[in-house]
Formats: C-alpha cells, sequence, structure tokens
C-alpha cells in the first residue's frame, strides 16, 4: 500500500521522533486534528488522512446505512486499506513509537485498524468511539497502550458500548485506560489532558 493512498496532511518532527496519527471524524478532514496533535506530541511527526467515503458530502472512514449500523464490508475493505497506508507512514519515517488518536469515526477506524493489526500501534487514543460489534482481534493486544475517552450522557456512544468495549480490549490484554466526562459526544479538556498524560507516558522502544 503507497504512503499516498489518502489525501493526508504531514507536519515534520524531530527525526527518529514518535510518528502520531490522527483520525477526524464525520464531516472533519485531515486539518481537524493537526494542531491538537502538535499539541500533544510536540516532537512528533503528524500524519492526517481524510477519510476516503462521502456521506451527504461529509467525509468518513467507512460507509454506514444507519446511525451506529455499519457496511462491515466496507469498514473491512477501509480497515485493510489504512493498515497498509499506516504501514507505508511507518516503514518511510522509521519512528521511536507509533501512536493513534481519533475522534468518533475516527476512533472506530482506528480501533479497527488495532484489531485487524495490533502490532501497528503501541499506543491509541479512543475519542467516543462507538463499536457495536465483537472485535475479533488478530493476535494479542498484549502490551499495547489504550486510553479511551467518553461522555456520560453521549447520545451517539452509549456508555454501557463504552465500557463493553472497555472489557473486550482488557480481556485482550491491552493496558486499557478509560477518562469520563459528563457531557455527551464533544470533546472536552479533560479529555485532552488525558490523552496529553497518557502519550507522554508512552514507553519509548530501545529507552
Amino acid at each position: 500500500m503507497s504512503k499516498d493512498a489518502y489525501i493526508h496532511k504531514l507536519l515534520p518532527g524531530s527525526p527518529g521522533g514518535p510518528l502520531l496519527f490522527v483520525f477526524h471524524g464525520t464531516g472533519g478532514d485531515e486539518s481537524q486534528l493537526l494542531s491538537l496533535g502538535r499539541d500533544l506530541v510536540p516532537d512528533g511527526t503528524i500524519v492526517s488522512p481524510r477519510g476516503d467515503v462521502a456521506e451527504m458530502g461529509a467525509a468518513r472512514f467507512f460507509r454506514r446505512t444507519a446511525e451506529g449500523v455499519y457496511d462491515m464490508d466496507d469498514l473491512s475493505r477501509a480497515t485493510d486499506k489504512m493498515a497498509g497506508f499506516v504501514r507505508a507512514q511507518v516503514e518511510a519515517a522509521k519512528p521511536s513509537s507509533v501512536l493513534g488518536l481519533g475522534y468518533s469515526n475516527g476512533a472506530n477506524i482506528l480501533a479497527s485498524v488495532v484489531f485487524a493489526a495490533p502490532d501497528l500501534f503501541d499506543a491509541s487514543v479512543l475519542m467516543h468511539p462507538l463499536i457495536p460489534f465483537e472485535p475479533e482481534v488478530k493476535g494479542s493486544l498484549a502490551g499495547r497502550h489504550i486510553l479511551v475517552t467518553a461522555g456520560k450522557r453521549d447520545p451517539i456512544c452509549p456508555p454501557n458500548l463504552t465500557s463493553r468495549l472497555e472489557a473486550y480490549l482488557r480481556a485482550d490484554g491491552a493496558d486499557v485506560t478509560v477518562e469520563w466526562h459528563e457531557g455527551g459526544h464533544e470533546v472536552r479538556p479533560n479529555e485532552i489532558e488525558a490523552a496529553r498524560r497518557f502519550f507522554a507516558g508512552v514507553p519509548v522502544e530501545g529507552a
């Protein structure tokens, strides 16, 4: 897979430093999370792909037939394509660590890649993911660090599904942290601070 498989933006960081992939939500684009990525990982190279599916003009990473009802065939296609894109970027950058952050639909594609290719990301931040299916992890998540952030009144991502996702990840060996807030689907400051602390604490290979 080419490292140009997606329209994307890249902000260079320290050579050989962390490589952070950021994945936008529905209706966002490759610029949506760039500044957040730079803020969270100041020395990292930031890669931000644009979703290749349009839903009434809004960019997404895979198709759905209704709110919370995914086109599983297209999710499989998108997962394979994104995993190839990430691998190509990693091979080119040879980073100290590979990090991921996604919001909403971006968190869903990141989670799906983590399930399909557990070796790809050392650490991932899933902001308001909605995984309405039982994940099939191809391998083990042992040694992988995952932060899930969620709203207790999120109408799109019900708290019980967040808790179920946490249980799935823990059962497969991941080191999981969950950060809640009292609101809905919006990102709040405590989530951003949790992501900052999380990425700062990720072990660096060879350190």
